[in-house]
């Protein structure tokens, strides 16, 4: 299973590739992706025929309990066949749907896959949050795939909403699944069953929050209006949106949960109520649309609902039906999706009131939609007859649910033989349609999906059995699938619902005012834009109050809330630690006095740059008490942390005043140093009250057994950031890239990607003569005045001296003082000391590539190093020792976590690199620019000076 979604994955990486190539016929290999699913399902068929299970599980974080689980049973085996088979399917159709050189076909066809592997893993996930994670990423896709057309504002806003809506239901669910994982001590849903229920409010609140996910995913009310705005997407993304991916999702996790928590309070009275709900407003709104496509979205809604309802109900012979009405819907629903699209792209339109004659012109096309219809419609022997009547049979002991079903199927043959007569039929009064011819590859996916439905029909009993494990899940199944039950209530009610849709719809003339007055007073798409401009309101005024555009003040609000609420917490807590040893050495006492002094200077302090050396001393003094106290990586990192900053500080400072500003005033002044004094005691009282406050040893006194014997090194610092403690590490490196992206963004206003900046060449001496030796090439572009010529010769003699040092702390680091963040972090300073010797050109002589190249790369290393340790059966990030030997060297060994400590050197320099070409080269760039205008060198494009 794990492999099927590596597969989906690498299929979407390559598919740009593939398109650039081939062009839309890259569709046809992409193909092959999820069809190699649908052929796994059919294969692992004998596994879940009986109600077994396949199951592969691979440790993640073992200490919070997240694993990668996966399981295929009866439910996620029919799920698996519908993603795999109609993914397959619809991607076989874009290679004729779409134009050679449509705009976006290379991100269309690898998000698509994409999606289908999200939606592969949404179906084959055992634990939630593994679940929760595909759920996630369905919604990203979908967005992605509803906003395709970029360039209109309808899809923007389609892809939006649908992202709002779902998200929210999404983080819902997910607070729901904590819930319950935590009570029962795990995530897997499998084991939830004999874990144990909590009872009482807790369960209650936990099953309202998994079944908002559920119903705002499937577009069950009140979540339904975000559906039909999505038919902006093209439409084979409509087809698999519909019929086996994203909305199905909702009500595949009512199946999933539903042998566990159906007996729960909540649960039956708002799945069967919002289901019923729904199904009626979707079939009432469905036959209003003149557009098929939006006809079938509003359908969609309407039998989602009618899906809520058979598998929320929790009951064998309504689990029953409902997996049947599954396998009915996405087959019929996805081949009217692709027969749409091929009247579309046939006769250049979907709108049923321009549509003539159509069943005549194209009747192979017509044949396929009207038999995908009539399974919609419940006629025999389609499928769609089988699930219609087994659902109904499933209600006739609830009176009120059962004539809420038979009113929604009325609807459903109603819109049914509206879409049939407006798609094929003929008007006397309307111009005939003149269609293109439809591709074969365009007619064969919707062709083959209507057949499969009619043997799915006839083959009821076989399809029934396979079907029959997931109902036993709720107990004894009393009755099985088939064509004919004989005379029963089921079918009566059957027939009636074709009588009363066909009356309904041979009435549509006279009703046609009811339809037009008998609807909502507010639409989903008008209610989600009052709440959305509402909370865009809301935030204006918000900020319009608490954004005041002053720096101090809002740093004083942080800081009073800092001394306020945990100090007042802390004073409420007492007693506390009565002895604090004021220092160890007097050693300290004379790094803490100067680092204090220097503190109060820099506070007094008028010159930026004095300042700022003063706050760099308090960094030096901080250093030192960690060499006082015997710990040199630590001082090593702070050295090197507080160079580069000081660093950093000089390239800002040049585009700042010199002086700090008169204000504030001196009240103001007095008022702002009581609130440091107060923050400053707050701090050091929090922390004497933390230390004083252990009860437990302290996790980190097994760290050097374990740097040793896990992490085969004896530098501890070092071992617990690449091994011990690497995802803190792997979270910290994410900060660090959107930290480099972040400045980049502020400083750059065209694309940092682009050409480094080259040294103009030097003109050619009038004269012969010795030359002054160039120590830098990028010196002679520097001004006169700027120019050191001893600073030049000191950074060309140490500059590979100071690599090779960072590289010594680089591979030194897991034994010794060192490691990969030390040793970027001074390979970062002799780029600086490259950059103030020789400028912007010089720095790009010294680092001919992108800091955003080096950042990915670093990145990619880093994550690179976790997967392969997954790959090779051991845990993410786990480390292995790996004993070498080379002739003139011998015996050595390598640990591979100095290959995650590689991306950890790789992404500091990308990030010190990035700060000096904006912060240093661009902003050398603006200077210049601004010197060329004050004096008038700019020239127009014409070549005239202004």
């Amino acid at each position: 299973m794990l492999v099927l979604l590596i597969l989906h994955l690498v299929a979407a990486l390559v598919a740009p590739l593939l398109v650039r190539w081939w062009g839309p016929r890259a569709c046809y290999p992409l193909a092959l992706v999820p069809a190699s699913a649908f052929g796994w399902a059919v294969a692992r068929t004998p596994a879940v025929r009986d109600g077994g299970a396949v199951v592969e599980a691979y440790h993640w974080v073992p200490q919070l309990r997240l694993e990668l689980a996966l399981r295929l049973t009866t439910l996620s085996w029919l799920m698996t066949l519908l993603v795999g088979g109609v993914g397959a399917l619809v991607l076989v159709y874009c290679a004729r749907y779409f134009a050679a050189g449509s705009a976006g076909l290379a991100r269309f066809a690898a998000v698509l896959v994409a999606f289908a592997g999200a939606m592969l893993g949404l179906v084959l996930a055992d634990d939630l949050l593994l679940l929760y994670v595909f759920w996630e990423l369905t919604t990203v896709f979908s967005y992605l795939l509803i906003g395709h057309s970029a360039e209109r504002r309808a899809s923007r806003w389609a892809a939006a909403q649908a992202l709002t809506v779902t998200t929210f239901g999404g983080l819902a669910m997910l607070v729901g699944f904590l819930m319950l994982g935590r009570h029962t001590g795990g995530y897997r849903w499998s084991e939830l069953a004999g874990a144990g229920l909590p009872a009482g409010g807790y369960l209650v609140t936990a099953v309202l929050l998994v079944l908002a996910g559920a119903l705002a995913k499937s577009a069950v009310l009140p979540f339904s209006g975000w559906l039909p705005q999505a038919m902006c997407a093209p439409t084979p993304v409509s087809a698999y949106l519909h019929a086996a991916a994203m909305v199905k999702a909702g009500v595949y996790l009512l199946g999933l949960l539903a042998p566990v928590l159906a007996t729960a309070g909540p649960w039956r009275p708002v799945t069967v109520t919002a289901g019923l709900l729904t199904m009626l407003a979707g079939g009432w709104a469905a036959l209003r649309q003149c557009d098929l496509k939006l006809l079938l979205a509003y359908s969609t809604v309407s039998q989602l609902g009618l899906l809520t309802v058979a598998l929320g109900a929790g009951t064998p012979q309504a689990a029953l039906a409902g997996t049947a009405m599954l396998l009915a819907h996405a087959l019929f629903k996805a081949a009217l999706f692709l027969v749409v699209g091929a009247i579309d792209h046939s006769a250049g339109t979907r709108d049923l009131r321009e549509l003539s004659g159509l069943g005549r012109r194209a009747p192979l096309l017509a044949a396929v939609g009207t038999l995908a219809a009539a399974s919609m419609a419940g006629l025999p022997p389609l499928v769609g007859f089988v699930a219609k009547e087994a659902v109904l049979a499933a209600f006739t002991d609830q009176p009120v649910v059962l004539a809420g079903l038979v009113a929604g199927t009325v609807l459903t043959v109603a819109y049914t033989a509206r879409f049939v007569w407006g798609a094929f039929g003929t008007r006397p009064h309307a111009e005939r349609t003149e269609p293109q011819p439809v591709p074969a590859a365009m007619l064969g996916p919707p062709a083959l999906l209507a057949v499969a439905g009619l043997a799915a029909g006839l083959a009821a009993g076989p399809a029934g059995a396979l079907l029959r494990p997931y109902a036993e899940l709720f107990g004894p199944v009393p009755e099985h699938l088939a064509l004919w039950h004989g005379p029963t209530l089921a079918l009566g009610l059957s027939v009636l619902a074709l009588a009363g849709g066909a009356a309904l719809f041979a009435l549509r003339g006279p009703l046609a005012p009811a339809l037009a007055r008998l609807r909502a007073p507010v639409s989903g798409a008008q209610g989600y834009e009052f709440l959305t401009h509402r909370f865009d309101r809301l935030a204006i005024e918000v900020t319009s109050a608490t954004q005041r555009g002053s720096l101090p003040l809002y740093l004083g609000t942080i800081l009073l809330v800092l001394v306020v609420v945990p100090g007042g917490a802390m004073l409420a807590a007492g007693p506390w630690r009565q002895r604090v040893p004021l220092w160890d050495t007097p050693l300290q006492l004379v790094v803490g006095v100067v680092a204090a002094v220097a503190a109060l200077l820099a506070v007094g302090a008028r010159r930026r740059l004095t300042a700022m050396l003063l706050v760099g001393v308090t960094g030096y003094g901080t250093a030192m008490m960690f060499v006082l106290h015997g710990a040199p990586d630590l001082a090593l990192t702070q050295f090197l942390v507080e160079t580069a900053t000081i660093a950093v500080f000089v390239l800002v400072l040049r585009r700042l005043p010199e002086r700090f500003s008169a204000r504030p005033l001196r009240r103001s002044r007095w008022a702002r140093r009581a609130v440091g004094a107060a923050v400053g005691l707050v701090l050091a009282g929090l922390c004497l009250v933390a230390v004083g406050a252990r009860t437990a040893p302290s996790v980190s006194l097994a760290f050097p057994g374990l740097a040793v014997s896990e992490g085969h090194g004896r530098n501890v610092v070092n071992v617990t950031l690449v091994d011990i403690r690497a995802w803190d590490t792997m979270g910290e490196l994410s900060v660090l890239v959107v930290t480099a992206t972040g400045v980049a963004s502020l400083i750059f206003r065209r694309s940092r990607t682009g050409p480094r900046p080259r040294r103009p060449r030097p003109e050619r001496p009038a004269r012969r003569g010795p030359q002054r030796p160039v120590w830098l090439r990028g010196g002679p572009t520097l001004a006169e005045r700027r120019r050191s010529i001893v600073f030049e010769v000191v950074t060309r003699l140490l500059f590979h001296t100071i690599v090779l040092f960072s590289l010594f702390l680089f591979f030194s680091g897991h034994n010794a003082p060192g490691g990969g963040f030390s040793g970027g972090l001074v390979a970062s300073l002799a780029l600086a000391v490259r950059y103030l010797a020789g400028g912007r050109y010089e720095l790009a002589e010294a680092a001919p590539v992108g800091a955003g190249t080096i950042l990915g790369a670093g990145l990619a290393v880093s994550v690179g190093t976790g997967a392969c340790a997954l790959l090779a059966g051991g845990s993410v990030l786990q480390s292995a020792k790996l004993d070498l030997w080379l002739p003139g060297v011998g015996d050595f060994y390598v640990v591979t976590s100095l290959f995650f400590d590689i991306g950890v050197y790789l992404i500091v320099v990308g990030l010190v690199l990035d700060i000096l070409r904006s912060l240093g080269a661009e902003v050398d760039r603006h200077i210049e620019a601004a010197g060329k205008t004050e004096r008038g060198l700019i020239v127009d494009p014409q070549g005239r000076r202004p």
